[in-house]
């Protein structure tokens, strides 16, 4: 009997010798190259010789065989099969090919930006470093709710602006809205558009101040936006003496605006009003004139070649803090506020009362206020390197008086070859400083 039952006939023998020289798997492949076949490659080999008759009509065509390797050549050794190693309860060693890294998990922090904010001094701040507590808000209001924390930026031509504004940490502490506002508005396109940025802080004794701040930015962004064709033109042209006096009458209408709502909430103009400073930028390239302008108590600066210049005392400005680095090299703060007394701006503060104090805090002396009934105007034109800083008088007021305050953001904002990113921004403007818990609004233009 043969293998498929059959009886064996007078040529069973050779029947048998081409069965076994077909499947035997010891048989030695007859083709050209080294390798051996597989069942696949037989079976179309049989298919071949057999004719395409032989194949069952409803079984699906065969697959593709698997490329084989080339032929053997006389330069060239026949290709051996890969040699197999034990498997083994280790690791298995690694190939060749480029190792992917592992994703970063959540411990990986960006080293240029810090997790917390820094603090100038020996000593942090009274206050926690993080908002504590949420504002209260009215279910019939929510529109007066007040995000803790805005940022902005934008890029054209050879200049990049970055803007934040945020709460203080005394109004993080108490639960107090931020009376810090911030208006970025562009109107217009391509080079002929006009850049708006107002910067507005309510008084700290204000009624509804964080209302009046938002409504002075808006009420200037809506007269500038009506004349930015002839204000984008007057900027590339230079005429500074026909921008100064538009803009104050601008400016002198948006307060008319506010006092009359003062007005309207039956209280008086001086409890219910803002300071503001704005900044007017020109989209072309080709223009470096940069336009600021406002209200009240605030801070202008330039940052050039590592030394501050407030341009708010004078035509040329003054410098910040001349001669500090002798006296002061250390980058310490003063003996006074590193003394464990509490920070002059948590006084006038309820929660300050819940500070543990076994000393007697002096009271400081009133810090020097411009004339606030005063048009501020200045027109400069940029160079490139240089770092112009519009700010509220929370972020004004430290970089006037603390010299390590100037020193590490200029640091930071110099060491540099490119302007920082949003975050990185925001970590620059909330340097920490015993002192000054007021909110901080910052506008800064990096001049390429």
């Amino acid at each position: 009997m043969t293998q498929q039952g059959r009886p064996r006939g007078p040529h069973s023998g050779r029947q048998d010798d081409w069965w076994s020289q077909l499947y035997d798997p010891g048989s030695p492949d007859t083709g050209r190259s080294g390798a051996g076949d597989t069942l696949d490659d037989r079976y179309a080999s049989v298919r071949r010789t057999m004719g395409p008759a032989t194949a069952p009509p409803a079984s699906p065509p065969p697959a593709a065989p698997p490329a084989s390797p080339p032929p053997a050549t006389e330069q060239e050794p026949p290709a051996q099969p890969p040699a197999t190693t034990p498997a083994s309860d280790g690791p298995e060693p690694a190939g060749p090919g480029p190792v992917a890294s592992e994703p970063a998990g959540p411990e990986a922090v960006t080293p240029d930006v810090p997790r917390s904010p820094a603090h100038v001094g020996e000593r942090p701040p009274t206050y926690e470093a993080e908002p504590a507590t949420f504002p209260a808000a009215d279910p019939a209001a929510l529109s007066e709710l007040v995000p803790d924390t805005v940022l902005d930026g934008a890029h054209y031509g050879g200049l990049t602006l970055r803007a934040a504004s945020l709460r203080g940490d005394s109004a993080r502490h108490r639960g107090a809205l931020r009376r810090d506002a911030l208006l970025t508005a562009r109107f217009g396109s391509g080079e002929s558009a006009l850049l708006l940025v107002a910067v507005a802080a309510g008084g700290r004794a204000a009624t509804g101040g964080h209302r009046a701040a938002r409504e002075i930015c808006h009420s200037m962004g809506e007269v500038a936006g009506r004349s930015h064709a002839r204000l984008a033109e007057d900027i590339r042209a230079d005429r500074r003496d026909a921008l100064k006096p538009g803009l104050q009458r601008l400016t002198e209408r948006c307060y008319g605006k506010l006092r009359a709502q003062a007005a309207a909430l039956g209280v008086q103009p001086e409890e219910y009003t803002a300071d503001l400073r704005c900044l007017l930028l020109s989209a072309d390239p080709r223009c470096r004139t940069r336009v600021f302008f406002g209200w009240g108590d605030a801070g202008l600066f330039r940052l050039r070649s590592g030394s501050w210049r407030d341009l708010e005392t004078g035509p040329g400005g003054s410098a910040l803090h001349p001669g500090e680095s002798e006296a002061n090299g250390s980058g310490q703060e003063p003996a006074a506020s590193s003394a464990g007394l509490l920070d002059p701006s948590e006084l006038a503060d309820l929660a300050a009362l819940s500070v543990p104090s076994t000393q007697r805090v002096p009271v400081p002396p009133p810090a020097p206020r411009q004339d606030p009934d005063a048009f501020r105007f200045r027109a400069t034109e940029a160079q490139p390197g240089d770092v112009l800083l519009l700010c509220s008088q929370g972020l004004a007021a430290p970089l006037r008086g603390e010299p390590a305050f100037a020193r590490q953001l200029a640091g930071a904002w110099t060491d540099n070859p490119e302007p920082p990113g949003l975050a990185a921004f925001l970590a620059d403007v909330q340097l920490r400083v015993r002192g000054y818990a007021d909110d901080r609004t910052a506008v800064a233009v990096w001049e390429g």
